[in-house]
């Protein structure tokens, strides 16, 4: 089955694997004791800090492998934060972009509820973070750390890191970038104080991650124990070595592969309007990620459509709020003012084939056509006035917005269709869908009971 998932997690890279296997049966001791097996461990340990350090342009002694790229991110908030704590004084405050990483914001979110500042900065219509806020978050009195990926994770588009470092550098605030999404494949602008990386994203065994502190930068370590770089505990030393034995391999095929990946997207990006006319291309067209493109198919359930992909042999992703795992909608598409719904993302591992692409392609619209037969729809009564009432109370997303697009050409011209609704996520697609379909979103109305009543012109 082509895999069509690396933006959550790349498969395991051939150096990665081979290192893997190495590592086994020479990285199993403990690299702090001094007896022979030890040793070997420290060295392979330590061989493995400056192979990072050096794809990544960064002294050895600033790199730290964690548990996960999780971990990397909430232990360096949490340090950086910590490093600026005052007795007696308010908390430090902590400026973000509204697309950051989940990891991130659930570690911000923790901080506000301990009473912290928290600045959330807003992102324009293709997930770039608006740099006035940004600038203006980063300058309030009491910052003390300011988080902002290099690039998205669902959409691609790449962040402007480098103006925001030096809005950073003008406040005196350490920026923290993830890089979770292109350690390995691009270099981060310079500026930054802390970067934060998961292996998993660039091919590596699931179970390590990466915190790069610079020298200059004020910070308390996160866990006791932890200032010889080492996770207390003990670290899963071969799965290091594999790690960075991918990472530079990674590094290595970048410039050829991710070139190659690239002209794969822009296929996917051409071919898809045409193939789905209503379907919508998210993230910025050019400053992107090379390996990752997303678009939001209107009128059907991401999890349906998710399967059925799947059913056809092609694995793909969605931060659609229609899928299963997730209660809410994506916060990426939701702070871009995007349609939540039915969306896909494809990201393409290394080694893809064109013709795995044009598979693609090819039962998309199928896929598409069997997701939009399921489903239930709306009860539809006439009202005074050129208004029309659609009862989809009970139906979950995105039927109340497919019953909208279904109706809307019911009214005329300036005529409104209102929507009973009990689905929350409505209240974000469905003025997402007006917007882009041309017609007004004219708010909201409460009633029948718990439930909304959403109102649309028609334009």
């Amino acid at each position: 089955m082509p895999f069509f998932d690396a933006a959550a997690g790349a498969p395991l890279h051939p150096a990665g694997r081979a290192a893997l296997l190495a590592a086994l049966d020479d990285g199993w001791a403990d690299p702090a004791k001094l007896y022979g097996p030890g040793r070997t461990a420290r060295l392979l340990l330590d061989a493995s800090r400056e192979a990072a350090a050096e794809v990544l342009g960064v002294r050895p002694d600033e790199v730290r492998f964690t548990p996960s790229g999780g971990a990397a991110v909430h232990w360096g908030i949490q340090g950086g934060l910590d490093a600026r704590k005052r007795t007696g004084r308010q908390l430090p405050g902590l400026a973000v972009s509204a697309v950051e990483h989940s990891s991130v914001l659930h570690t911000a979110h923790a901080h506000e509820a301990d009473g912290g500042p928290l600045a959330t900065v807003p992102v324009d219509g293709l997930g770039r973070v608006d740099l006035d806020a940004w600038r203006a978050a980063v300058s309030v009195g009491g910052t003390a750390l300011a988080c902002l990926q290099s690039a998205n994770h669902e959409v691609g588009t790449v962040q402007p890191v480098a103006e925001a470092a030096e809005a950073c550098a003008a406040a005196g605030v350490p920026l923290l970038v993830d890089a979770a999404q292109s350690a390995g494949r691009t270099a981060v602008p310079e500026g930054w104080s802390l970067l934060a990386a998961s292996a998993r994203k660039w091919g590596g065994p699931a179970g390590v991650g990466l915190l790069v502190v610079r020298r200059r930068v004020r910070f308390r370590e996160a866990l006791p124990g932890w200032q010889r770089g080492d996770v207390p505990g003990g670290l899963n030393l071969p799965a290091v070595v594999a790690a960075v034995a991918a990472l530079r391999a990674v590094h290595e095929e970048a410039a050829e592969e991710d070139v190659r990946l690239s002209a794969l997207v822009d296929r996917i990006r051409t071919r898809v309007p045409k193939l789905l006319p209503d379907a919508r291309l998210l993230g910025d067209p050019r400053d992107r990620l090379p390996h990752l493109v997303t678009f939001s198919v209107p009128y059907v359930d991401g999890e349906v459509l998710l399967n059925a992909l799947d059913r056809a042999g092609y694995a793909v992703s969605s931060g659609s709020s229609c899928t299963s795992d997730t209660l809410t909608p994506s916060h990426v598409l939701a702070a871009m003012g995007a349609f939540t719904g039915g969306n896909v993302r494809v990201s393409l591992p290394r080694g893809t084939t064109s013709e795995e692409v044009d598979g693609f392609l090819a039962v998309l619209p199928g896929a598409v056509a069997s997701a939009r037969a399921e489903g239930g729809s709306a009860t539809a009564s006439p009202s005074e006035g050129g208004r029309l009432t659609l009862n989809t109370l009970g139906l979950r997303c995105p039927i109340p917005v497919t019953e909208l697009a279904r109706h809307i050409g019911d009214v005329p011209v300036g005529g409104v269709v209102a929507v009973q609704t009990d689905d929350d996520v409505a209240a974000i697609d469905i003025p997402a869908w007006a917007h882009t379909a041309g017609h007004l979103y004219l708010g909201q109305e409460d009633g029948p009971g718990t439930a909304v009543t959403h109102l649309v012109r028609r334009g």
